[in-house]
């Protein structure tokens, strides 16, 4: 019996010992890999909810500008002033309505979404065109608006600013209820800015919103797994995946932002857009257009997958220690080495590397096997979708690019100067028949595939265009000089990339300028690089604002109708990555030279 006993104690103290030196750390390694797992799931999933919001912070106020763009072709229109001051004089009061409602006729299917375009004037005298009363009377979206009319002017005429009024509901149509948020601008004329003339209300479909918003949910099996709303800064429901909860105020927007997503998140549930302990609500707050983005997830199919394999780890390594125990003495050795392959790789993988895979072998015991192969499964997964992401940011890229392009419809633009251009000659004004025709070659060649490539040549014909122009608009007061080196000139480069530094230079360098002003751009090649130099002889840069530059802190431009040097300089990066330079030298009061770098490789040139 005693024998008994001091093996039984040996045979203990042997399992202990093992548990104590080999099964003990394989535990702690499994679970803080584990651990850290969860930890990477969860950040993931934060920085994928956070881009997700970003860019549907990007769509909006992409789109939101673009129809800014309609906004400001009638609030600075001159015949549109001339109009509205003879309305408010009380002269030609029907006829300038009805030209004002074909006016806004003839822009309104510029943009889809836009359901209704009203003017009121200072006197209070409306004109609109509505697309859902087809009425001359009535609009559809006035009397349920939360303003009265002259509220209405006072909020959007007593700034310079575009307002943006939240959605609310207007008037039945063909049996549907439509919802409608707008923006609205006052007019205004360049003669005199102080005077009050009139404000401008384009009414908006909400469905454009719900669009921005959903364009990148994700969809579950009874619904939507995960979606976003927005919300005013008077919190109330801006967009909504439902109509019945538009115009509902849900929030106190007062309220620190962990009480506002609380109050989100009862209100999802209380939807039954989802419902559960794993409703998780992230929020992005626009200043500008001074609404916040929300986004509502349900994370119980990412908190189930994370149980599951956490039993599953739990019930290997239970396996495995019952196995070790058993097998102590033969395995030992092996174990610990299939231990330290496999710990070896996830390491490998936890720094970054997704090419590692855990390599199996015939003696390797079979719990380790089964989590050799889930970790190879999951990193073939993860391979896979980090290669989705990247073609996903890619295409997100593109759609940016081509939402920069100008919302517009070519042929109607180029019928329209065509015909102006017959105006001009049956009048001999020629040097205005030439100025119509450079710029219907500008806006073909910058409207069609604005981010596609040709030769230096064609670029510098375009250039030249658009700088005779400028010349015609500025009465001659700079001159400009050309210069393309011969063998470079079917060089192949992308579109639109040099206009907004030679456009930087005759706008803001000759500001304000005594001397004679001077631009030079010459183009060569400087063995394996295309070099662009643009000159002039402006005011220059201050020090301090050109260290910034340097540093990449590029001025934001508000001008409208030109592509600023900040969205070139992105432009370039984006086609030619690091191998782009750009070098900006300046000297105030003597002048400033941009020099712009590009790769050009043999397959490049024709």
């Amino acid at each position: 019996m005693k024998i008994s006993i001091q093996k039984k104690s040996f045979r203990n103290r042997l399992i202990l010992a093992f548990l104590l030196t080999s099964v003990l750390p394989v535990l702690f390694m499994i679970l803080f890999s584990y651990y850290n797992s969860t930890k990477v799931v969860e950040s993931s999933v934060d920085e994928m909810t956070q881009a997700n919001l970003q860019q549907t912070q990007v769509n909006l106020n992409v789109w939101l500008d673009s129809y800014e763009d309609v906004l400001f072709q009638i609030y600075t229109n001159d015949e549109i002033v001339r109009m509205v001051d003879e309305i408010n004089a009380g002269q030609n009061v029907a006829v300038n309505r009805n030209a004002i409602r074909r006016y806004l006729r003839g822009l309104f299917y510029t943009k889809d979404y836009i359901q209704s375009m009203t003017l009121i004037t200072d006197n209070g005298t409306i004109a609109f065109y509505d697309n859902l009363t087809a009425s001359t009377s009535e609009n559809s979206w006035q009397n349920n608006c939360e303003y009265t009319q002259d509220e209405l002017y006072e909020l959007i005429s007593g700034d310079n600013r575009t307002h943006l009024l939240s959605t609310q509901e207007a008037s039945l149509f063909a049996g549907e209820v439509h919802y409608l948020f707008h923006v609205g601008h006052r007019i205004i004329d360049y003669r005199d800015t102080t005077k009050q003339v009139g404000i401008i209300v384009i009414s908006i479909d909400e469905n454009l919103l719900r669009e921005i918003c959903l364009s990148l949910q994700e969809d579950g099996q009874n619904g939507y797994n995960s979606f976003n709303f927005i919300v005013d800064k008077k919190g109330r429901i801006v967009s909504y995946v439902r109509d019945e909860e538009l115009a509902e105020k849900v929030v106190d927007m007062e309220l620190p932002v962990e009480k506002r997503r609380e109050a989100y998140r009862d209100f999802v549930s209380r939807t039954g857009m989802l419902a559960g302990d794993s409703v998780s609500i992230y929020t992005q707050y626009d200043e500008g257009m001074e609404w916040e983005i929300v986004h509502a997830t349900n994370q119980a199919k990412s908190v189930e997958m994370l149980k599951s394999q956490q039993n599953l780890l739990f019930g290997v390594s239970f396996l495995s220690v019952l196995l070790l125990v058993a097998v102590i003495i033969v395995m030992t050795r092996h174990l610990t080495g299939s231990i330290r392959k496999v710990a070896g790789v996830m390491e490998e993988a936890g720094k970054g590397s997704l090419d590692v895979r855990v390599n199996q072998i015939e003696k390797m015991p079979t719990e380790i096997r089964i989590i050799g192969d889930s970790f190879n499964q999951m990193m073939g997964e993860l391979q896979k979708s980090v290669k989705k992401e990247k073609e996903a940011q890619e295409q997100m890229r593109n759609a940016e690019i081509k939402a920069l392009e100008a919302q517009i419809n070519p042929h109607f633009l180029y019928n329209t100067l065509d015909t102006i251009n017959w105006m001009a000659i049956d009048r001999e004004a020629y040097d205005v028949s030439n100025a119509i025709g450079s710029l219907a070659y500008i806006l073909r060649y910058g409207i069609n595939n604005s981010n596609g490539i040709v030769t230096v040549q064609e670029e510098a014909e375009w250039l030249k265009q658009y700088i005779f122009l400028q010349q015609t608009r500025l009465k001659n007061t700079f001159t400009c000089e050309v210069h393309v080196e011969p063998d470079c000139r079917m060089v192949k480069i992308h579109k639109l990339l040099l206009q907004p530094f030679v456009e930087n230079a005759i706008l803001h360098g000759f500001e304000n300028v005594g001397r004679a002003h001077r631009l030079l751009v010459s183009i060569r090649k400087e063995e394996k690089e295309l070099c662009v130099r643009i000159e002039d002889n402006g005011k220059g840069i201050p020090e301090d604002v050109l260290e910034k530059i340097r540093e990449g802190n590029l001025p934001k431009t508000s001008e409208k109708n030109h592509i600023g040097m900040e969205n070139a300089i992105m432009r370039m990066r984006m086609y030619y990555g690091e191998k782009a330079k750009i070098r900006i030298e300046s000297e105030v009061d003597k002048g400033t030279v941009v020099t712009l770098l590009f790769p050009v490789d043999e397959g490049e040139e024709e």
